[in-house]
């Protein structure tokens, strides 16, 4: 889910953070370009984990800023297909569920990776969809903040649009979708009398 990345970056660091220490300069710099940005492939930028080396010091003709060639190690989060992770509902429509891990709200679970039979009622006081599951005579349901242990299908990076259409969704440069179609997925509270017997 997280990893280590290593980035070698040209910085243009401002005058005005000369008189700090260099590193302090630096660091706090490549927070400001990289954190919560995702990059195509190394996913969601977390943390700057260390800086190794700053080199190359030079000022261009006319300029004050000094552009240094900057090598760090950054922390991404990137799940992998197949990961089993459990994350917070904070949407319900009828084409699905979007689950939040605090950190990062574009997980998606599409109606066709749920388990069968599943059937929706709309919530008119909430003004949501709400989802069933009903496997027997018994109805389990998929609340609003409910924890849902899903599985990890795909990672998308998607191009990032010229225009947008009013009123669409806003742009997630990093998706991922996942599955509750298997049994110990879904809505934590479904399977805790199973986990509870199995510890």
């Amino acid at each position: 889910m997280f990893y280590r990345s290593r980035i070698e970056h040209s910085l243009r660091l401002p005058p005005s953070l000369l008189s700090l220490r260099l590193q302090d300069a630096v660091k706090g710099e490549l927070e400001k370009l990289f954190l919560d940005k995702v990059i195509s492939n190394l996913g969601l930028c977390i943390s700057v984990y260390d800086i190794q080396s700053i080199k190359d010091h030079f000022i261009l003709p006319n300029d004050g800023h000094p552009t240094l060639t900057v090598v760090f190690t950054l922390i991404t989060f990137r799940p992998f297909v197949g990961e089993i992770i459990t994350a917070k509902v904070i949407e319900s429509t009828a084409n699905g569920l979007r689950l939040s891990l605090g950190f990062f709200d574009d997980i998606y679970i599409p109606t066709h990776r749920f388990p069968t039979p599943c059937h929706k009622k709309d919530d008119s006081k909430k003004n949501v969809v709400l989802w069933y599951w009903k496997p027997s005579d018994d109805e389990f349901s998929i609340d609003m903040k409910d924890q849902i242990r899903f599985q990890v299908e795909s990672v998308n990076y998607p191009k990032i649009p010229i225009e947008q259409p009013e009123n669409s969704k806003p742009f997630a440069p990093m998706e991922v979708k996942g599955s509750i179609d298997f049994d110990g997925l879904g809505p934590v509270h479904w399977w805790q009398d199973v986990d509870e017997e199995a510890s």
